[in-house]
């Protein structure tokens, strides 16, 4: 089939049709090697921006890379419910018909977002498709589909009873417009200008006053303290006494609902700024975090003055409804009037505001649910990921366990050196641990108990802080020098200065394999263990590409606090806990609660907020019949049978099965019959409700948690929730940990440390072997694309326009490590241009083959130096490109393919080739000739758009569907390019480039003398190395330089002009119609103008100024000039020499 004119529209759309009905990238080739990555997935709230285009794209790049070398690629898409941000969308949408999401409820608008989020998701899908993500859509995933919300329960009941999930009241970043917390990552700060007020408190004993500065004076209404450094001399006199809090005069309570006077201490406390102000703060521990650390240090009250959407309350009297800023105002005014506002002072101060809304934030004490990120149970593991473990040598430990007596709880002892602790077991059995630094612990075990150390056997991971865990009744202690803490967890022994023993049985570790042995020894026990040696590829370590971004990241490890976890929003997982009203418990219910099916899928149906508390059997077989919203080709109970429960058989899901069902349980016999009554019918309503019952007192009195668990919850889970955890699945022991992950750097610690955290303690192993960081895409001033700015880039406004195919290839070679990219319209359209210059090319080729090439290949002549010199030039660049990959140096891989196209195989090689597709004649050896070059034509296109292909699969694809070499039905699974020693041709190589030199003078000294592109001339040369190949090559050069006779001197012609190439000279007649005086005015004028830009390159990169305050790439860019212009002024000073010595 011929082709027509390149039409990336038609192509496009057709191609990416095929590769998703074909289903070719559905990963069950079988191989050896395997490639696993999961899509970070993008919001459902609306379209792709181009830092998803980019993301998109070097995946892509990656994985059609791994699969055309033969891997077995699983690249898993899905969607994150992105609970603010979708709820956000929802919530306008409700206002612009006049409503809230409060007026119509919970149940309501939840079925309003579900019917939202699959237009959004099909939008985003259909733009992924259109930029060729080659993805696998059968394992398509969502973050809030039934297997992920039955994991974030399972995950949640997992580290609660660990303890590292805990509710408490604790300072948190409040949203008064999305009326919800924000964990600290989702606060941008940004420094703005402020005023610092200058208040007087009085004393309370009438001496006189202290100043407090404060940028919020609105927040001293809630004032318990006023705090000083305990080293600062102004102070010191004043440390213990007590002032009266201005303004107030009226009863205010704390959280707890205890009265609070309105007379408060001074205290000292290190952690106050002495050169802040006047040295001297106003303590509010509920709205401020620091003053909440200083107010738990000193058991200050804690009194909340604004209500959740940032008004007074109660507690700020007669200030009580007015909004924060109107109150300051308030404040203020009545602060001058009883002559209590000392000054105030311009400042500019970091203002924290919501990441979404842009509202600015309020610290505020509150209820919530934390996950303990900075406990070292999770902590460890995750800088452990990153740093890895240093090998150790082959090493015995041993401890001593004698018998002893026992002792008080808690009691400090100095035995011999060694801190010995007192450590209180569960039942009520004590016993000692002493340490020495660099020496074994020693465990003293009381008489009879041996069987304490019998039953330790298990697994646990190494973390660098804690110096000890002891197995106690399935519960374990860190002991540390200031204390004990309790965790629940894994079963451990010994710990050696942060190094694992391990106990017999247990299974591979980051610090490697050990055994103990349990023997008698006189009446007592010892321990043994062995460590092995780990090598190189037992490590297991995540590395950052950049490796600059590792620091970054451990950096921001060492110094988590807890993660607030609950927002108090509808839209995302509800939190899986229910409070009995009756004995205060907080129970959490996972479907592992439940062993029958239908109770499991029925309790997995509410807890998702699919069915309401009340439901008949008709609505539950509607649910579970209906298309599932991700795979519409399954119902949603073969989506439970699939992803959620890795269960084969069916089973009766019909009304009337259901409604059996749920009368026999209702029935009141059966709880006395079978003890499993779940199911309570209601006669008024004619409906059923499923039971849930106090897991410590019985009661059904339950209400269930509000608020929502953050969306990056759910999202750390996703490295091996999309394999099927927490089933023990095939998919998850086969491809996790994936081994990728690309993400921008503005979610290393929203997401990149949350999945490691996440997958180190959940799957005790590492999520993804690399992490590329790519850069921020900016506009070409280098600014941040924003709606308001005005310069956003809409990649489908690009892929209309230019095509699919120019935007991933724009995107890749802008994309270098550390920088980030700036675009312009522009950059597009200059690599759509390399789009149609390929086409172009392929077309020539294509129309010079004959039929029949291939059968002819034995009558190809051998091959010609051009020949050999382009397949150098194609392996070489095989070579680079695919050691690029490797390094995930996008950039340079398609500049490498890039120079390789356009400016050998195109500019050079085909014009080349003409010469001999062209010849005339029915000789032998002249069809010879031409088979050669077509065969070599033939052979590199194929090989270009192999290696092409990973960048642009769209117009690839479609041009090796043509040609005859093309042996399967997609490139995409077609063998990579791979580099072959023994296609390397120096000499060849040699001879061209040389040739290529010869040339391009001819052609410079052509354009220099301004002769018309048509016109032959007559060239003279002179030169004894170079003869030979002149002659040689005499066809081509003349052939490519446009040259009539080529007249070989022995001295420069009288009246010439002259050029220079190595050893050879070369002349041509400054003829009547060349204007030599005209040349010489026109080029002196270029001379000088060149010179003047020299002297301004040099004037500014002698300012100091201009070096220090400039952007470095501002610097280097203009250093590149100035030598560019230098190189422009030596080739102009030579013309005008020749120019001049051709008058004579």
């Amino acid at each position: 089939m011929e082709l027509r004119e390149y039409d990336h529209r038609s192509i496009e759309e057709r191609i990416a049709k095929e590769y998703v009905e074909s289903k070719i990238f559905s990963s069950d080739t079988e191989s050896s090697q395997r490639f696993s990555v999961v899509i970070p997935p993008p919001n459902v709230t609306g379209s792709l921006h181009m830092g998803h285009a980019l993301n998109v794209t070097l995946q892509d790049v990656l994985c059609r890379w791994n699969r055309m070398r033969g891997k077995r690629v699983v690249w898993v898409p899905g969607f994150d419910h992105a609970g603010i941000a979708t709820q956000y969308v929802v919530d306008r949408q409700l206002q612009q018909e006049g409503k809230s999401r409060f007026q119509i409820g919970r149940e309501e608008f939840l079925k309003k977002v579900w019917e939202w989020v699959p237009i959004s998701r099909d939008s985003i899908k259909n733009q992924l498709i259109r930029m060729g993500a080659s993805v696998d859509w059968r394992r398509e995933r969502f973050t809030l589909d039934e297997g992920f919300s039955r994991l974030v329960r399972y995950a949640f009941r997992k580290l609660y009873e660990e303890g590292l999930i805990y509710r408490g009241e604790y300072i948190v970043n409040w949203c008064p417009s999305d009326l919800t917390a924000l964990s600290d990552l989702e606060v941008e700060h940004e420094e703005e200008d402020g005023k610092l007020y200058y208040i007087r408190y009085p004393l309370e004993d009438g001496s006189g006053y202290i100043t407090v500065a404060t940028t919020r004076p609105e927040t001293m209404l809630g004032d318990t303290a006023v705090a000083v450094h305990p080293d600062d001399e102004r102070y010191r006199e004043l440390v213990g006494k007590k002032v009266r809090l201005p303004l107030v005069e009226w009863e205010r309570k704390d959280i707890r609902g205890n009265l609070v006077k309105a007379v408060i201490p001074i205290v000292a406390d290190e952690r106050v700024k002495p050169d802040f102000g006047t040295g001297a703060v106003k303590i509010t521990p509920a709205h401020d975090p620091l003053d909440f650390e200083i107010g738990r240090t000193h058991q200050l009250p804690f009194v909340k003055v604004m209500d959740e959407k940032a008004r007074m309350n109660e507690n700020a009297g007669p200030f009580m409804g007015m909004d924060r800023y109107e109150a300051r105002e308030a404040v203020i005014q009545r602060l001058k009037e009883l002559g209590l506002l000392e000054k105030v002072e311009e400042h500019q101060h970091a203002v924290g505001r919501c990441y979404r809304c842009k509202t600015v934030i309020e610290p505020m004490v509150s209820v919530q649910w934390f996950l303990k990120t900075s406990d070292p149970v999770i902590k460890e593991k995750a800088l452990a990921a990153v740093r890895g473990y240093e090998e150790v040598k082959d090493k015995e430990f041993y401890s001593q366990i004698v018998k002893t007596s026992k002792l008080g709880f808690n009691l400090r002892l100095e035995q011999e050196g060694r801190t010995i602790l007192v450590v209180h077991a569960d039942e009520g059995v004590d016993f000692l641990v002493g340490r020495k630094e660099g020496e074994i612990a020693y465990i003293y075990l009381p008489e009879g108990r041996e069987d304490l150390l019998e039953d330790a056997r298990g697994k646990a991971d190494a973390y660098r802080q804690a110096d000890l865990l002891i197995k106690i009744s399935g519960s374990f202690y860190i002991i540390r020098e200031t204390g004990q803490e309790k965790k629940e967890g894994p079963v451990l022994l010994l710990l050696e200065k942060g190094q694992l023993i391990m106990m017999k049985d247990s299974e591979k570790t980051p610090l490697g394999n050990g055994e103990a042995k349990v023997e008698p020894l006189h009446g007592s026990f010892r321990i043994e263990t062995e460590r092995k040696k780990i090598s190189q590829r037992e490590r297991k370590k995540i590395r950052f590409v950049p490796e600059n971004w590792e620091k970054i990241y451990l950096q921001w490890i060492e110094n988590l606090k807890d993660w607030c976890i609950s927002r108090q929003i509808w839209w995302g997982h509800r939190i899986p806990v229910w409070y009995c009203q009756d004995c205060g418990e907080e129970n959490i219910f996972t479907d592992e609660d439940f062993d029958r099916i239908y109770d499991k899928i029925i309790f997995n149906l509410i807890a998702d907020g699919k069915l309401p508390e009340e439901f008949t059997p008709e609505e539950v077989h509607a649910l579970l019949s209906a298309p599932h919203f991700v795979h519409p080709h399954m119902t949603v109970l073969d989506f439970y049978r699939q992803y959620v429960f890795n269960w084969p058989h069916t089973m009766d899901m019909s009304p009337n099965a259901l409604r059996l069902f749920f009368t026999q349980d209702a029935n009141p016999m059966a709880i006395l019959t079978e003890k499993r009554n779940r199911y309570r019918y209601n006669p008024s309503t004619k409906k059923f409700r499923f039971v849930l019952r106090c897991k410590r007192c019985g009661s059904e009195n339950l209400r269930w948690e509000e608020d929502v668990l953050d969306t990056w919850f759910s999202s750390a889970l996703w490295p091996f929730g999309v394999w099927g955890y927490p089933e023990k699945t095939k998919d998850l022991s086969e491809l996790y940990p994936t081994d990728l992950l690309v993400t921008g750097f503005d979610i290393i610690f929203f997401w990149v440390a949350r999945m490691v955290m996440m997958g180190m303690h959940f799957m005790k192993d590492i999520p993804f072997r690399d992490v590329y960081i790519h850069a921020l895409v900016r506009d070409e001033k280098g600014q941040k694309m924003s709606k308001t700015k005005g310069n956003v880039i809409d990649p489908l406004d690009i892929i209309e326009k230019y095509g699919a195919d120019a935007l991933r290839f724009t995107l890749s070679i802008l994309t270098q490590q550390g920088r980030d990219i700036k675009l312009s319209e522009k950059r597009f359209e200059g690599y759509k241009h390399f789009a149609n210059k390929l086409w172009n090319a392929a077309r020539f080729v294509l129309m010079n083959l004959q039929e029949d090439l291939l059968a002819n290949l034995p009558m190809c002549a051998p091959p010609r130096w051009e020949d050999l010199w382009i397949t150098t030039l194609l392996n070489e660049t095989v070579k680079e490109v695919n050691e690029a990959l490797e390094r995930y140096d996008f950039s340079r891989a398609c500049q490498k393919i890039y120079d390789f196209v356009w400016s050998e195989f195109c500019d050079w090689y085909i014009e080349m080739s003409k010469i001999r597709l062209y010849a005339e004649g029915e000789d032998p050896s002249v069809k010879g000739e031409k088979l050669t070059a077509q065969a070599t034509l033939l052979r590199v296109l194929d090989t270009v758009l192999r290696l092409l292909h990973p960048f642009m699969p769209f117009i690839t694809e479609e041009l090796w569907r043509h040609l005859p070499t093309a042996h399967k039905e997609f490139l995409a699974l077609a063998e990579y390019p791979v580099f072959n020693p023994q296609e390397i041709f120096p000499e060849a190589k040699e001879k061209i480039e040389r040739l290529k030199e010869i040339i391009t003078s001819i052609r410079s000294l052509r354009s220099d003398l301004r002769i018309e592109p048509s016109r032959k001339i007559k060239v003279y040369y002179r030169g004894e190395e170079s003869e030979e190949l002149v002659r040689e090559m005499e066809r081509y050069i003349k052939a490519l330089a446009r040259v009539e006779e080529l007249i070989k001197v022995s001295s420069r012609p009288p009246k010439t002009v002259a050029k220079f190439s190595k050893d050879l000279e070369f002349y041509v007649s400054a003829s009547e119609d060349i204007k030599v005086d005209e040349l010489i005015n026109s080029y002196t004028k270029k001379l000088q103008e060149t010179k003047k830009l020299i002297s301004q390159f040099r004037e500014r990169l002698s300012n100091e100024r201009f070096l220090t305050k400039a952007p470095p790439e501002e610097v280097e860019r203009t250093r590149q000039m100035l030598e560019e212009y230098l190189e422009e002024e030596k080739r102009l000073e030579e013309l005008l020499r020749t120019l001049k010595e051709a008058l004579v």
